[in-house]
Order: structure tokens, then C-alpha cells, then sequence
């Protein structure tokens, strides 16, 4: 088991990577304050795996809700049956909250922690690749509102994360891809030579290779955790892991959040950030071609769904970056470096959305 540090002085935690991680005292027992433990899991996820944790957790009084699987139950809706329950069975200010699941497991049972008694303890265990290197980690918390993603939320730090990679293995190739989308993205914005090792390893990744697979969840949640050290409430350089994502939560919202995978749309937005980074001479036409190669190796569209300009623009205004009014964008000035810009023509962004480079 691999452990890395989220260091944020006297609310810093580790992170616990490797297989059967979630078993381990260090990372689970020692992490439960009080004796109250409410699970969140849903559907999908707590049939295979609930009842393995459970017995990881002797005299402890556990309680647990099962959500129904799906992006629809990101609302606040969710949340206020999630707070009755705790209320129902006793639950008050020593309670640990535990998550179990995929990225809306994580975002819902951070957002709960952090409002339920005014912020109780919570442990992420992350189920899928996408959670592991990017919903778990950093404290970033929400649900969604019918004008935008994660609209409504709060930065809450876990207690600790525990990736658990034999979770991994349930995981089909869809889920596969769309963790993949997000760990190609810490490449593209933070290390190129991370990016060159992922050109030669997408294959291995999608099989599943132990060394492989393990060595990306590392260094995603490395680099994820070097850059919330260095700016917990973006407003800075954590601003740089919102790459593809404006665009990547309008397609989201154009679709209905269920025509299309946070993966897949971030795939997408990506290839749109690219393009606009090349329309204005920061990176080259073949640098767009390598970014769409490699996600297209790892099974993502690289091309969005049709779109309304207008409507599409108009979903973007709602995304959490804008800024008097103007939409700010994650670009490259090279792969491995990226930045958050304001300056960039109105018409280029058109462009870029009706297909024109």
C-alpha cells in the first residue's frame, strides 16, 4: 500500500492506494472518530462491496443509505433525506460519514458531512478509476442545479481517501475510459512526462495491468494533491484541473447528464480546449491531433454531441469560473502546462464550437 499526503497543515490527510487498501486498520479504523458510522453507497456498488466493509468495522453502531444509481440524485433533494436519516437514527457532531461509490457518492456524502451539525467527519472510498484520481480527492463537494454542475457545494477536506484498486476489477470498459479521461488531463496540464508515459500505457491501463494501472492512480493523486496544497480554494492554480471541464459540464447540461459520462464530456471539452489553444497560436495543430490520438486510444470521443451555439454558450455562463460576467477558460500553452485565461476572442470561441478551426 502506497500512501500520499494532501498537505494542508492541520487538516492534511493521506491518501491509501494499492489493493485491498480499504482493509487496512491504518487507513479506515484509526480514520473513524466517535462511534457513530453512517455508509453511503448506491445501488450498484453496495451489493458487491458494503457488506466486505462492514465486517471491517467491529463494534461500531453503522447505519447506511443506498442511493439509486445515476447523476440524477445529485440534488439537494438527496441530501435532505441523507441528513433525516442521520437525524432518525441519533446521529449528531462525533458521527463519521463514509462514502462508497463512484464521483456522486463521493460529491453527496462530502457535501452532507460538511452542513450536517455544521461539518462532521468523513473518509472517501472511492469504487471507480474516475473517483479515485479525481472526486475523492482535494475536498471539493456538491450537487447540481438545474441550471449547472455542482453549483451547490463547499470545500470540506476528508479525513482520509482510500483507493482500493481490487474495486477496480468490477469496473467495465465504458467506466474504465472515463477514469482514463481525467487521468490524461493531470498529463496534459501538469506533467508531460506523464503524458508520454500514458501514450505508451492507455492499453495497459484498460487491461487492467496492476503496475500500470496502479502507477497512474498514484501520480493522478500526486499531482492532484501537490496542487490543492498549494491553492485549497482555487483562486489560483487549482483552476488548471477545471481543463476541459467548462466546456466538458455544458455538454452535460445539453445532454440531460444521461447521454453522456463526466468522462466522455470532459474527453470532449478537452479536445475543445485544445483547439482553442491552437486557434490562438499557444499550441500547434498536431498538438490538437496527439491529444485526440491518445483519448481516442483510450476509447473517448474526441468530437461533442451537435450543438446550439447559443444554448451552449449560454450553459457555460453558468459554470463556476465566470468572472465578471465572462467565461474563463483552462487552456495550454504547451501539453503539460496550462492556465486560466479571460483573454481570448469571443469569435474564436464560436469558432471553435461550430467546427471551425
Amino acid at each position: 500500500m502506497n500512501i500520499e499526503t494532501v498537505n494542508l497543515n492541520d487538516r492534511s490527510y493521506p491518501i491509501f492506494i494499492g489493493k485491498g487498501a480499504s482493509q487496512e486498520p491504518e487507513s479506515l479504523i484509526n480514520r473513524i472518530k466517535g462511534s457513530d458510522v453512517a455508509i453511503v453507497s448506491d445501488e450498484v456498488v453496495a451489493p458487491l462491496y458494503l457488506n466486505q466493509l462492514l465486517k471491517g468495522l467491529p463494534d461500531k453502531n453503522i447505519i447506511t443509505y443506498v442511493l439509486p444509481e445515476g447523476e440524477q440524485e445529485k440534488k439537494l433533494k438527496t441530501v435532505h433525506k441523507i441528513i433525516d436519516h442521520l437525524l432518525e437514527n441519533g446521529f449528531g457532531r462525533d458521527a463519521t460519514l463514509i462514502s462508497l461509490g463512484g464521483g456522486v457518492v463521493c460529491d453527496i456524502t462530502g457535501f452532507v458531512a460538511s452542513v450536517f451539525m455544521r461539518g462532521v467527519n468523513v473518509i472517501q472510498i472511492p469504487t471507480t478509476l474516475l473517483a479515485q484520481v479525481d472526486a475523492s480527492v482535494g475536498g471539493k463537494t456538491g450537487v447540481n442545479h438545474s441550471l449547472g454542475k455542482n453549483l451547490i457545494g463547499s470545500f470540506y477536506q476528508p479525513s482520509a481517501v482510500i483507493c482500493d484498486t481490487t474495486f477496480l476489477s468490477s469496473l467495465n470498459p465504458k467506466e474504465m475510459s472515463d477514469g482514463l479521461a481525467e487521468i490524461i488531463k493531470y498529463g496534459l496540464i501538469y506533467d508531460r512526462d506523464f503524458f508520454v508515459w500514458l501514450q505508451s500505457n492507455v492499453a495497459n491501463i484498460l487491461e487492467q495491468d496492476r503496475a500500470s494501472l496502479g502507477h497512474a492512480v498514484q501520480r493522478s493523486c500526486q499531482i492532484k494533491a501537490e496542487i490543492v496544497a498549494q491553492d485549497e480554494k482555487e483562486q489560483s492554480i487549482r483552476a488548471i484541473l477545471n481543463f476541459g471541464h467548462t466546456f466538458g459540464h455544458a455538454i452535460e447540461n445539453q445532454t440531460g447528464y444521461d447521454q453522456w459520462s463526466h468522462g466522455q464530456a470532459i474527453a470532449a471539452g478537452m479536445v475543445l480546449a485544445s483547439k482553442l489553444s491552437a486557434k490562438m497560436s499557444l499550441i500547434s495543430k498536431d498538438d490538437v491531433g496527439v491529444v485526440k490520438e491518445i483519448l481516442s486510444k483510450a476509447g473517448l470521443p474526441v468530437e461533442p454531441p451537435k450543438i446550439n451555439v447559443n444554448d451552449f454558450t449560454d450553459a457555460m455562463k453558468a459554470d463556476k469560473k465566470v468572472k465578471d460576467r465572462v467565461i474563463q477558460l483552462v487552456l495550454l500553452k504547451e501539453i503539460g502546462n496550462a492556465f486560466l485565461t479571460a483573454d481570448y476572442l469571443e469569435q474564436d470561441l464560436e469558432d471553435i464550437l461550430r467546427g471551425v478551426m
